[in-house]
């Protein structure tokens, strides 16, 4: 179980899984990094080595972890690091892959600050399983996070290029404001530019899902309410659910998924 709130659809039970722990820092939204403080306090212990706590850690015995569970829940792959982190082994992620193409009735959920990685490893899985013709599996989800408008401008483009039934970008922590009207479904004119014009392949499709939150616990850095709004109004102009974490915005709860 977990209390990370976009988990928890309704009328479905939000969980965490972890065959992969450990990381390493990439860009300015790590510093904090929650995952990284609960290594360190678990530090020798349900696997988390004593003396590099947050290295990154293969868990076999937790693979088959969902095919135990049978009602329906949205899965937080990696809750713990970085699925697609250099450190891991194509074939490692590959078991991971099998075991979600194993038990459909959860919602899988993979969020990354490497999506060049997943780009490559996607097209190297389907490439060896034979499904590169293949509808995307519907109950995989790919996410990256995007903390400010560089990883946003950096990281999208290479998730809008993987084959997930739905593709979205987690804003937290948010450290600046972040403009993703150029990666929203947006109509386009004869000229290939949306309303606002912005340049759009009409062959890429757009974002599915919005997450924006702040930063949490020790040293939290500030987040820009009006950064919030922004995002929250792009969503709404272009029907794309947005997902704000953290309480009220505006008086409102935002509390959106994808169908």
């Amino acid at each position: 179980m977990t209390k990370i709130e976009w988990t928890h659809r309704p009328n479905m039970v939000g969980v965490t899984w972890n065959p992969i722990t450990g990381c390493t820092p990439i860009s300015e939204g790590c510093k904090h990094c929650y995952a990284q403080r609960m290594a360190t306090r678990l530090a020798g212990r349900f696997g988390y080595p004593e003396d590099d706590p947050f290295a990154v850690t293969l868990h076999p015995d937790r693979l088959e972890e969902p095919l135990n569970w049978k009602r329906p829940r949205t899965v937080f792959v990696c809750s713990m690091g970085d699925l697609f982190h250099e450190d891991v082994p194509w074939d490692e992620i590959g078991f991971v892959f099998h075991e979600m193409t194993r038990s459909p009735q959860h919602t899988y959920i993979l969020l990354t600050k490497r999506p060049h990685n997943m780009y490559e490893f996607l097209k190297w899985f389907r490439y060896q399983t034979g499904t590169e013709k293949e509808p995307p599996a519907p109950h995989i989800w790919g996410l990256v996070t995007a903390e400010n408008q560089e990883r946003a401008n950096e990281r999208i483009p290479w998730l809008l290029k993987c084959p997930f039934a739905v593709r979205g970008v987690s804003i937290e922590p948010m450290l600046g404001p972040v403009d993703i009207l150029p990666y929203l479904p947006y109509e386009t004119d004869s000229g290939g530019f949306s309303p606002q014009g912005y340049p759009i392949d009409a062959t890429v499709p757009g974002l599915d899902w919005v997450i924006v939150g702040p930063e949490t616990g020790p040293g939290a850095r500030d987040m820009d309410l009006d950064g919030a709004r922004q995002v929250r109004d792009q969503c709404q102009a272009a029907g794309v659910p947005f997902f704000f974490k953290c309480g009220l915005l505006d008086g409102q709860e935002w509390h959106q998924w994808p169908k």
